[in-house]
């Protein structure tokens, strides 16, 4: 093993130490039953061995090429994860999708639940919730006195959130969680008082948010340049000319739009509306599921399918990868995700939803391409097999490097990848493709229109408010008109994109930065241009920033 790869698999080591709930997400065993520390001290111990990290990694010579590319992914992650705390951003960051808040609740979801040592791991760290959040208003407080907090609406968002899931009548989660395990009579009792406190402290918690932090909150949700510039480069992996891509985000939508139309078309007839198409697939029965855990199964059987259909074709996908859960998520706020598999595989990779309460019909022609997102070939085969190369990548790579233009840009890829490999050929299932691309296009523009504060191009495609300048309501507005999802969702949307700059518009830059990619590989290599031998290539590198990524790709 080279001197990298051993500097990286010892950050690993101390990292999980120090993180005992990150350890729990990157599947490495041994930390079920500790939270950690969540006290300005603790972060400030991780931004420690962060620094340290990069200092032995600069003054350290890579042995091979492959450690060459693994000391570049790790400099570029590193350096911006600690530019982010040196900034504030870290210990102040709290939004309706990240924070230590969220960190805290959701590691419950991914623990093992079967057996007595399972069961007391859970208990184990029921009984320190209560004290890790209140570890982690510290550290939001001291944040505050630095100058460094969110905006005010988002902490009430947030707050929201807290009330819905300990609300009996809501998502209850700490009570079901328990009422769920299977256990001893003092073990239960122990389970029983521990979530009745988690419960209590949650409840606690919002009202922090609301009565303390949210006075202290900014007043004004947009970032800024110089925040958007960081978060962004962050999110991607990449430095972006944030104006050129904002400019190309509202041509993007229109040419999006523009194919969606000759898609209604065929769906419901010469000069249909893309509205009236999906109106006609709406009211097809056959493209209706009644009740979440009758569409979880349709998920499980599709993701399945697409597994055995890709495996040995066009791509070669490890033994350990053609196992995926399909699973409904304890919490309702709408979200879908995936979390990846253990490190021993034990724990699978599990595509995730959180179906909004009310929500019991779903549309298949709608989600077809969201399980090839979340499944194979985008997140799934993405995340689960660089589990798989130990004999490619160090530790760091497999378990902790992610890059969410990387990742999410992927995914984006994997989509359009279905349609070219003829899975879309049905045309509710293609517009389904286009509808959730034309999604993630918009939210290019709102995303970074509105935390830059820029003026709406008075010669825009689509003629909205020409000349104006982005503001919250413009931006409901606009994704309301160009994105066809529920308004509880779309709510929880823009929140998400207020709350968490530069993050909503890493999936389609990063899709556009894989197609440039596979585009520099083909002229590269003309006719000796592989697609399969491509994928192999680049997903052997693990998830890594997008500059790193082109440039070790350029090596290849």
């Amino acid at each position: 093993m080279g001197r990298i790869n051993e500097l990286a698999d010892r950050y690993v080591d101390d990292w999980a130490r120090l993180s005992p709930t990150g350890a729990t997400y990157a599947g490495i065993k041994g930390y079920d039953d500790q939270l950690g520390d969540f006290s300005p001290e603790g972060y400030a111990a991780q931004a420690d061995l962060t620094r340290r990290t990069l200092a032995t990694l600069d003054a350290t010579e890579p042995d091979t090429e492959a450690e060459r590319t693994a000391k570049e992914a790790m400099q570029e992650r590193l350096g911006l994860e600690l530019a982010r705390y040196d900034a504030g951003e870290v210990t102040s960051e709290l939004n309706v999708i990240e924070s230590g808040l969220h960190e805290l609740r959701q590691v419950f979801d991914l623990m093992p639940t079967e057996g007595e040592e399972a069961v007391s791991n859970i208990a184990a760290r029921l009984g320190q919730f209560s004290g890790a959040l209140q570890a982690y208003k510290t550290t939001l407080a001291s944040a505050a006195d630095a100058g460094h907090v969110s905006s005010r609406a988002q902490i009430v968002e947030v707050a929201k959130q807290c009330d819905v899931w300990t609300d009996p009548d809501g998502d209850n989660f700490f009570h079901n969680l328990v009422e769920s395990l299977t256990a001893g009579d003092a073990l239960t009792a122990d389970l029983r008082r521990s979530a009745a406190a988690a419960t209590a402290a949650t409840a606690e918690f919002g009202r922090f948010l609301r009565d303390e932090l949210a006075p202290r909150g900014r007043e004004k949700q947009a970032a800024g340049l110089e925040r958007y510039q960081l978060a962004s480069q962050y999110f991607l992996g990449a430095k972006v000319d944030l104006h050129e891509t904002y400019a190309w985000g509202f041509a993007e939508l229109a040419r999006l739009e523009a194919e969606m139309r000759a898609v209604a078309a065929r769906i419901a007839g010469p000069g249909a509306s893309v509205d009236q198409a999906v109106a006609a697939l709406d009211a097809d029965p056959a493209r209706q599921i009644q009740g979440k855990e009758a569409f979880r199964d349709w998920m499980q059987a599709l993701a399945d399918k697409a597994i055995a259909d890709l495996h040995g074709t066009h791509f070669d996908i490890p033994e350990q990868v053609r196992r995926i859960e399909c699973c409904l998520a304890p919490t309702s706020d709408g979200a879908i995700y995936y979390t990846g598999p253990s490190e021993d595989f034990s724990r699978p990779g599990r595509m995730w939803w959180a179906v909004p309460q009310g929500i019991t019909e779903f549309s298949t022609w709608r989600e077809v391409t969201t399980v090839f997102h979340e499944g194979v070939p985008g997140h799934h085969l993405q995340v689960a097999q660089t589990q798989v190369r130990a004999d490619l990548l160090n530790r760091w790579q497999r378990l902790l490097s992610w890059s969410s233009g990387h990742g999410e840009g992927w995914a984006l890829y994997a989509e359009r990848l279905m349609d070219e490999l003829g899975y879309l050929e049905d045309p509710g299932d293609k517009l389904g493709m286009l509808d959730g691309q034309a999604f993630r296009a918009a939210r290019v523009i709102v995303d970074i229109g509105l935390h830059l504060e820029l003026e709406i191009p008075k010669d825009n495609p689509f003629g909205f408010h020409p000349g104006e300048v982005w503001t919250p309501e413009l931006g409901w507005e606009f994704l309301r008109g160009h994105c066809r999802l529920p308004d509880e969702n779309l709510r929880f949307e823009l929140n998400r994109y207020l709350g968490w700059p530069g993050q909503a518009p890493s999936y389609k830059i990063g899709e556009r930065i894989w197609l440039q990619a596979r585009a520099d590989a083909q002229a590269r290599k003309g006719a000796d241009f592989n697609l399969k031998e491509f994928h192999r290539a680049a997903l052997d590198l693990g998830s890594i920033g997008l500059d790193p990524l082109k440039a070790a790709l350029a090596r290849l």
